[in-house]
């Protein structure tokens, strides 16, 4: 495939809108051979997570979405937001950009978070030479945007290589800015509805027999879809608005220019109006609160699959008991790894590059520990 094609590639796969036919194969288009891959993850992740810096953790991963999205200028490239990092997928011509934003990302997780992070760029190539395979789906939860799948088993070869230092991007030099125009924390908590907030994850045991870990997931997206026990984990009508938001000082940690104090009192300004804007529903331009909260709500990044199924649920405790039987059988028949790890709460992280369009992305995890906390768990009984 020629440079020109691949840069169109991921626009062209086709959106599926049924989550139940996440593991369909047909669904998945390969990588062009000269992509690559990139991932980030918090170092000591769990460490951190221990120190209640949940939402430190999750700013991190969200960043590196953030900053290759703004690099590239708002062109699409699939990604996947996995809490405590994120993995994505470029074109050639977008190697360097992208190879620049995951450095200054590092630095500035490192030099405003207090947290460690480690970026890596893999060839495609070498991920095939392993007999491995990255590919994509688009996946549309409404409408207004979709979210990339990753499946064949590369995502999560590159992501160990890259836990053993292989194909490591430097942080970039101390002071160094990422463009992360749009990134925010305003929303608040949202508190379990049905009794707990539950993060799953479930990955192939080493050798399991393909078939058998797909009709696996199957099952079990199955069950999620049809119980009235479980849901979207955000409200109906949006997660909780107060002012100042808690997330405040990331956000402002995310602003460029002048001292942390005046990018904090702007991010103060700012969220005020907005807070006023959305609580008295003012129209402003093209700007409808109300189509934004909903368009919030549908946008809202819950569930997904790169190599592993990821999802946080708004459930009852009996679902979240039956889940955990099917797995635990699963598991003895060498089928699959799993984590699930209950908590009282999920939070959000957006990226709203444009608030007056549609495609303004949320990101869902758990509150307590979420993701990171339920690989913890995998880590524990595989």
């Amino acid at each position: 495939m020629s440079n020109a094609n691949a840069t169109d590639f991921y626009g062209s796969i086709p959106v599926f809108r049924s989550f139940a036919r996440l593991m369909d194969p047909a669904l998945y288009r390969p990588l062009p051979d000269d992509w690559t891959v990139g991932v980030a993850d918090v170092v000591e992740s769990t460490k951190a997570i221990a120190e209640r810096r949940y939402k430190a953790v999750n700013m991190a991963g969200a960043a590196v979405i953030a900053a290759v999205t703004n690099a590239l200028e708002g062109r699409e490239f699939p990604f996947v937001f996995g809490g405590d990092g994120a993995s994505f997928a470029v074109a050639p011509d977008q190697v360097a950009v992208a190879r620049a934003a995951l450095a200054a990302t590092a630095i500035w997780v490192a030099e405003d978070l207090g947290l460690k992070m480690r970026v890596a760029l893999v060839p495609i190539a070498a991920i095939r030479a392993e007999g491995l395979d990255v590919r994509i789906a688009r996946f549309g939860p409404s409408a207004n945007l979709s979210y990339a799948m990753f499946s064949g088993g590369g995502l999560g070869w590159a992501e160990a290589a890259m836990k053993r230092g292989e194909f490591a991007v430097a942080p970039a030099p101390p002071g160094t800015q990422p463009d992360l125009s749009g990134l925010s924390c305003r929303f608040e908590e949202m508190t379990a509805s049905r009794g707990l907030i539950l993060s799953v994850l479930v990955l192939p045991a080493r050798g399991a027999d393909p078939a058998a870990y797909r009709e696996t997931i199957e099952k079990i997206v199955a069950l999620v879809e049809r119980s009235p026990d479980a849901g979207r984990p955000v409200p109906a009508g949006g997660p909780p608005l107060r002012w100042p938001p808690q997330g405040v000082d990331f956000e402002a940690r995310a602003a460029r220019g002048g001292s942390l104090a005046r990018r904090r009192a702007s991010v103060l300004g700012r969220t005020l109006l907005y807070y006023a804007i959305m609580r008295f529903g003012i129209r402003v331009g093209r700007f409808v609160p109300a189509v934004y909260r909903q368009q919030v709500v549908e946008n809202s990044d819950f569930r997904k699959y790169d190599d592993a199924l990821r999802m946080i649920l708004d459930c009852t405790q009996e679902l979240a008991d039956e889940l955990n039987a099917r797995l635990t059988e699963a598991a003895a028949r060498g089928i699959v790894r799993y984590g699930l790890h209950p908590q009282d709460a999920a939070m959000m992280t957006c990226f709203t590059p444009s608030a007056v369009r549609s495609d303004h992305v949320h990101f869902i995890d758990g509150a307590r520990g979420g993701y990171a906390s339920a690989a913890t768990a995998l880590k524990a009984t595989g």
